[in-house]
């Protein structure tokens, strides 16, 4: 790689120029790809972390959780089915509370849940409730910057009854609210209907095609599809999608360019080299050595501003900037970058040394 080399030492701003737009970018797709991914956290982590992979809902409902309601008939039929370790029905309600002594309202969504089932979450401060617990509630972590604390009362607007919360736990919200769980006691307190939503199931395939056909009136879906449901979750999440993808084919599209020019620059030197017994092979690994070294650096570069980013954006500003992020996205954007230099890769293969010298002098 020696021509690449030499070549970046003698023309340093033509380089660092075309790095910066790359870090840019890249800094983009990096940046939108982890509020992406911290939007849709926060819009379905209650779900997503449930030890769960398929839900029983009411055939009607639209795959959404929220416009479901299971009868009793249809509970006990699925329970039949299904042996009770692995399912737990779910009470699904948007509500607003009252931090007592105040008149700020706070969102939030109730979870009806059994305490010993699949669905309930692990408390990371204060205590958990049990299924015996009266006017006891556990609520997500994101509360605390609503100003509630361990102890707190907090009052149910629809309901009109008062819980106390007696612990916190970690990535529970849905819908962009925080949850609050509490046991099926409470739950038939504050659901007129002492209805449930769902039945979160730990099986199978064949197992929940069985529900499907034996159960009347329900259906039952997977995981993603129940985040699918989640209101405002497919739209918000394929928005960022669109964004993403129009900023890998501009990244790809500036690549092409830069390198087609600086290639139609090099014409006379390429057919000099093809003279004096180079190899297109040769050349074309100079072109690919330079992309690459090129796009890696500017990764690194733009990796670790939006690492910085990160630690210092507000909590209220869902950002998700994990491993799993950084690895898919460097990839794709490598890939990106290797298809955007074929134009330019093209070019030096038909160069003819004869005639390209000719232009020369």
């Amino acid at each position: 790689m020696f021509l690449a080399l030499r070549e970046f030492k003698h023309a340093k701003l033509r380089f660092l120029l075309i790095s910066l737009i790359m870090i840019l970018i890249s800094f983009l797709v990096l940046f939108v790809s982890g509020l992406a991914k911290g939007l849709s956290f926060d819009n379905a982590s209650s779900i997503d972390s449930m030890a769960s992979n398929y839900f029983v809902l009411q055939k009607e409902s639209g795959k959404q959780i929220n416009h479901s309601m299971l009868t009793e008939n249809q509970i006990n039929e699925v329970q039949n089915l299904v042996d009770e370790k692995n399912s737990t029905t779910l009470g699904v309600q948007m509500t607003t509370f009252l931090k007592d002594g105040t008149s700020k309202k706070i969102d939030a969504t109730l979870f009806g849940i059994d305490v010993n089932g699949l669905a309930t979450p692990k408390v990371i401060e204060g205590e958990m409730i049990n299924n015996s617990t009266k006017n006891e509630v556990v609520g997500d972590i994101s509360l605390k910057e609503k100003g509630i604390k361990l102890g707190d009362n907090i009052s149910d607007q629809i309901s009109g009854k008062e819980f106390k919360v007696v612990g916190f736990t970690e990535n529970q919200s849905y819908s962009h609210a925080p949850v609050i769980h509490m046991n099926y006691k409470e739950w038939s307190m504050v659901n007129s209907k002492n209805s449930f939503n769902t039945i979160a199931l730990k099986t199978n395939e064949s197992t929940a095609k069985k529900i499907s056909e034996k159960v009347s009136g329900v259906e039952v879906i997977n995981k993603n599809q129940a985040l699918k449901g989640i209101p405002g979750y497919k739209e918000e999440q394929g928005s960022l999608l669109m964004m993403i993808v129009f900023l890998f084919f501009i990244g790809a599209f500036v690549l092409a360019v830069f390198f087609y020019i600086i290639t139609i620059q090099k014409i006379n030197q390429f057919g000099v080299l093809k003279a004096i017994g180079s190899k297109t092979s040769y050349l074309a690994k100079n072109i690919i050595f330079q992309v690459l070294t090129l796009t890696l650096l500017s990764l690194m570069i733009s990796i670790s501003i939006t690492f910085g980013l990160s630690k210092v954006l507000p909590a209220s500003l869902p950002f998700v900037f994990d491993a799993q992020l950084i690895i898919g996205s460097s990839l794709l954007f490598l890939f990106v970058a290797i298809v955007g230099s074929l134009i330019s890769l093209l070019k030096v293969v038909k160069i003819d040394a004869i005639e390209a010298i000719g232009r020369a002098f």
